[in-house]
């Protein structure tokens, strides 16, 4: 059976690439995973709570659009943190977690035709979300690099304006995985303002926006408050907010119309949220004591990371996210080097970006993850720290 060719030049999620790597080698240590962005923090007390006094919520269908306390406890969460009202019957979509949301937003919301091909705007390296579901579409997906010199931004105004004209959708994270960089009101008012000039939508992927070391990163809901109510679409998440990933529970938020895109799609092919984990998640939304924890814990580890690393020439302190985005100057060398001299499992960073005409703008890199325990996270450091700063075996006398 001829089977369709979409998603062949959609480079390969980077977890097999990096089991792959390590596959045959044995760790210089006890494992410590430092790869995967997955919040281990303790969940809030409350939660399980919840979810076992609405145990008998699964015995029903949850509602498509979610919850009614869960639309309000949104809508509340975003006049409260970013002072923009929005509508919860209209203008918020509870999602199994922002994947769901942010690749069914391209088959919702794209045009099958504009100007010719539409194209699909992304940073590079980006969430691999992205590439996919233009992939996906038959869009063409065009990657920007975000390097130092851009603020480890994408400057999507250096594109021509052929390309421009065409993009229907332009996916910004802010702040930026895997790079930790906060796009400022200024930054994203003037993305706002290229995509009204051509024409385009804007999906702002903030899941790691309530995990920052300084002021809170501004949105980009603010940032559009003059603009077309449809401009943007915004997501955000409990996995890394609250430390729940297997809640698998976030929204999107926007224009109504493109709201009710995404509820339609849903209602052919997707699955809304179980009634007890919109329970549990609406009482998340609604307090801020177990955030303002967990973001003291992780400043915690980056203070650490910063007296342990700080020295090494590659580093460079994120604005916010849980992530350390290390120049090591060959990123697969140094992750398999971690591996076979300490046990450190990282992520070579060029395995979380495109190979373009000009290099790939992640082969440096090492992406390192704070999320376990203060403890096991100063392991990890000092492990890196051990390797990375000094010298390769071949260079030891």
């Amino acid at each position: 059976m001829q089977l369709p060719e979409r998603f062949d030049s959609q480079p390969e999620y980077a977890f097999p690439r990096l089991r792959r790597l390590l596959a045959g080698v044995p760790p210089g240590g006890p494992e410590i995973a430092m790869s995967i962005g997955e919040p281990r923090h303790p969940l809030p007390g409350f939660v399980p709570e919840i979810i076992a006094a609405q145990a008998a919520g699964f015995g029903r269908y949850p509602p498509n659009d979610g919850a009614p306390e869960l639309r309000a406890a949104i809508a509340g969460w975003i006049a409260r943190r970013y002072g923009v009202e929005m509508d919860p019957d209209r203008q918020i979509h509870p999602l199994n977690g922002t994947r769901e949301g942010l690749f069914n937003a391209a088959i919702a919301l794209c045009p099958e035709r504009k100007n010719g091909r539409p194209a699909i705007l992304m940073p590079n390296p980006y969430y691999q979300a992205y590439g996919a579901a233009a992939r996906a579409l038959g869009a063409e997906p065009v990657v920007v690099n975000a390097t130092a010199e851009t603020g480890f931004l994408p400057d999507f105004a250096s594109l021509p304006a052929e390309v421009l004209d065409r993009a229907a959708l332009a996916y910004v994270g802010s702040p930026s995985n895997p790079q930790g960089a906060v796009a400022s009101l200024d930054w994203q008012r003037a993305l706002v303002e290229l995509a009204e000039r051509h024409d385009f939508m804007i999906l702002a992927d903030e899941c790691y926006g309530e995990i920052y070391y300084g002021a809170p990163p501004p949105g980009a809901l603010e940032a559009a408050r003059a603009a077309d109510p449809e401009r943007v679409l915004v997501f955000h998440s409990l996995s890394k907010r609250s430390s729940a990933p297997g809640l698998r529970s976030g929204f999107a938020a926007g224009g109504p119309r493109a709201i009710a895109q995404l509820l339609r799609l849903r209602g052919y092919g997707g699955a809304p949220i179980p009634s007890p984990i919109q329970a549990a998640s609406a009482a998340l939304w609604a307090d801020e004591a177990h955030v303002e924890a967990n973001r003291a814990l992780y400043a915690e580890k980056l203070a650490l990371a910063a007296r342990t690393l700080g020295d090494l020439p590659g580093w460079r302190a994120p604005e916010a996210g849980f992530f350390l985005w290390l120049d090591v100057g060959d990123g697969e060398a140094a992750a398999l080097r971690l591996w076979r001299e300490a046990g450190v499992r990282v992520v070579p960073g060029g395995y979380l970006a495109e190979d373009r005409p000009e290099g790939n703008p992640g082969a440096a890199f090492i992406r390192v993850a704070l999320v376990a325990s203060v403890e096991d996270v100063a392991r990890g450091l000092a492990a890196i720290r051990a390797v990375l700063g000094a010298p390769k075996s071949s260079e030891r006398v």
